[in-house]
């Protein structure tokens, strides 16, 4: 199966804690019902997706999955970190070896990084003592980037961010080509654009979908989630598509969709539609986020990416009231409390000018 689990938002109890026992039982149902690969990092909910991880692949789970775990390599500060992060993630994961690991977040300033402290040999030493099965890297920069990262060093494999709406942006549908022709196993993620295409549909996307069951292009049933996944799912040389689910009903869905033997066959009408989809998104969707929160924690405990939800939505759904209000009585620090210190723009893998946002929210919502 090509679905991986992208264990990055995992649910959360009522006083806004990751729930662990809850946590361990999803991802046991998930590899119950084949599931195969399981993807983490050393950030994901402060260290807890990898405990939690590690639990959960107790009682004969490990080897029914390949782990993929990350270097934080925006932590690094020395050679002697990356010894110091990886010993780390292998206490919480507990277990004797990584089947994927990679540099995490790949940008020109982390690519920087892995250069200046020798990262990759480091990684090299761990394959050669047995830690370590594959080495790759995650991937969030331009195409000529990409390219370079992949001529610098002999990588097993590489993920990047592929979407119907990012295709001709970060490594593009001509990178994970490349890719291939290289030899390198691709892992996509952000299928959907961190949920981004779901949920609430914009008219005019709506509209689109609507004429597709109306012209007999998709049956009646086809979700958005459905179109993007599926639209991945049919790229050729792409290996896992890495899917954040945090419900039980969402592990059904996509288990279901993924398990149907058609499932990564698209048409050209079916191309057509998410090709008009992908343009109509592009045209109202001011700033990128994908909801990653590499850019927390703020000082001033300011909720980024849910700022930019709420402006994304502002300006795709013509100014509704009702996206301010939920702005003014949801949030508990606005982009008024920014103190301009750009420390998250460093850190977004989608070179946000965060601070400019926060300035622009002020100026949409008054706060």
């Amino acid at each position: 199966m090509k679905l991986g689990f992208g264990i990055m938002r995992l649910p959360q109890n009522e006083e806004g804690k990751v729930d662990e026992q809850e946590g361990i039982d999803l991802i046991r149902y998930a590899i119950d019902h084949g599931i195969q690969y399981i993807d983490t990092g050393y950030t994901y909910h402060g260290g807890m997706s990898e405990t939690i991880i590690g639990k959960a692949l107790k009682d004969g789970y490990r080897g029914k999955v390949i782990l993929a775990d990350k270097m934080p390599i925006w932590f690094v500060e020395s050679e002697e970190d990356l010894e110091k992060y990886f010993t780390e993630q292998m206490q919480r994961l507990d277990v004797d070896c990584i089947d994927r690991y990679l540099i995490h977040n790949v940008i020109t300033a982390n690519w920087k990084i892995t250069q200046k402290y020798n990262a990759f040999p480091f990684l090299k030493k761990k394959q050669e003592e047995g830690l370590i099965k594959e080495i790759g890297f995650s991937f969030h920069g331009d195409y000529d980037l990409f390219r370079e990262v992949i001529e610098a060093h002999p990588w097993d494999f590489c993920q990047i961010q592929l979407n119907y709406v990012d295709k001709d942006t970060q490594a593009t549908l001509k990178g994970l080509e490349y890719a291939n022709q290289k030899g390198l196993d691709v892992v996509v993620m952000e299928p959907l654009k961190g949920g981004r295409l779901t949920g609430k549909i914009p008219s005019a996307v709506q509209e689109i979908w609507d004429r597709a069951v109306a012209c007999g292009v998709a049956p009646a049933e086809r979700t958005p989630a459905e179109w993007g996944l599926k639209w991945v799912a049919s790229q050729k040389g792409v290996s896992y598509i890495l899917s954040g689910m945090n419900t039980y009903e969402q592990l059904d869905e996509n288990i279901a969709l993924f398990s149907r033997g058609d499932f990564a066959e698209m048409s050209e009408e079916e191309n057509a539609i998410v090709e008009e989809a992908g343009k109509v998104y592009n045209s109202l969707i001011k700033y990128g986020c994908t909801d990653c929160e590499y850019c927390l924690p703020c000082p001033k405990e300011i909720r980024i990416p849910k700022i930019i939800d709420f402006l994304n939505a502002w300006f795709a759904y013509d100014r509704n009231p009702s996206t301010k209000e939920e702005y003014l009585s949801w949030l508990r620090a606005f982009g008024s409390d920014c103190v301009g210190c750009k420390a998250c723009e460093a850190k977004c893998p989608q070179g946000l000018p965060i601070a400019s946002i926060m300035e622009e929210a002020v100026e949409e919502f008054g706060k």
